[in-house]
């Protein structure tokens, strides 16, 4: 017996050091190596357990309203979870009586609001859990100046990024930000995704948003999210459109310290 394993290992290995990526697995003659085999399939059951995960919304909600935000609590058109990733249609609009409720909190208002920001499980409850809460306490940081008035924060189960534009346009929103659980991927079951609508109104196409995707701690920092979307926003008041005709133009703050100068390890 040969104390030699069977795994080949790949010469590029020092690569996966600089990404989440599958790359430079190896091999044990013509498959795949026991660790890795079993790292996928761990990833995998990461990723199906995101989907089905429920959103804790009252836990949520205690967390926002500590922070000095007020709460709406709505529901989809898809009555439970299985519904809702059958019928994509059904979390792209509310109950009936989740609007109602929006039709009255927004009827008791002598005028709309600049901003209005959802919060909805998507398709991963867990990134939400985890990125909603730090994420927006940096955007409202960054907004103070603008002295825009801010509709309360809603709290949506079972929804989908169109599900903005219908609560937007109920409370007269100048704008609505989504903030949403992203599909899960193998590396990433974690992964928030902000939508951003000027002019919200139900039937607005995906080319009338713009997407900022993979807000994590291993993806697109709470900060740098937060400062593009804020940019974005100034923009779009600016030229009061949103989506393909909006660039993200925005300055990128440079790195502190060494990691400004490091530049593209594949330039370097």
């Amino acid at each position: 017996m040969s104390d030699r394993s069977p795994a080949i290992e790949n010469p590029w290995q020092h690569l996966r050091q600089l990404t989440p990526a599958r790359i430079a697995l190896g091999r044990a003659g013509t498959s795949l190596p026991t660790a890795a085999q079993l790292d996928f399939q761990l990833a995998h059951a990461q990723a199906r357990d995101a989907v089905h995960l429920a959103l804790d919304t009252d836990a949520l909600a205690a967390q926002l309203e500590a922070q000095g935000h007020r709460c709406l609590h709505l529901h989809s058109a898809a009555p439970d979870r299985h519904t809702y990733l059958q019928r994509p249609d059904l979390g792209r609009r509310l109950s009936d009586e989740s609007a109602e409720r929006l039709g009255d909190h927004a009827r008791q208002q002598q005028m709309g609001y600049d901003l209005a920001i959802v919060i909805a499980d998507g398709l991963s409850a867990l990134a939400v859990q985890r990125h909603a809460l730090p994420l927006l306490q940096r955007i409202t940081e960054q907004i103070e100046k603008d002295g825009w008035r801010l509709a309360p924060v809603c709290l949506v189960e079972q929804g989908r990024v169109a599900l903005g534009d219908e609560v937007g346009e109920a409370l007269r929103a100048r704008m609505v930000v989504v903030l949403l659980g992203e599909r899960p991927g193998l590396s990433s079951p974690d992964s928030l995704g902000l939508y951003f609508t000027y002019a919200p109104k139900r039937g607005r196409t995906d080319a009338e948003r713009n997407c900022i995707s993979n807000v994590r701690l291993e993806g697109l920092s709470y900060n740098l999210a937060a400062h593009r979307l804020v940019h974005l926003m100034r923009e779009a008041c600016r030229r009061q459109l949103s989506g393909v005709s909006l660039k993200d133009e925005a300055d990128m703050p440079s790195l502190p310290g060494d990691a400004a100068k490091a530049g593209n390890f594949l330039l370097g």
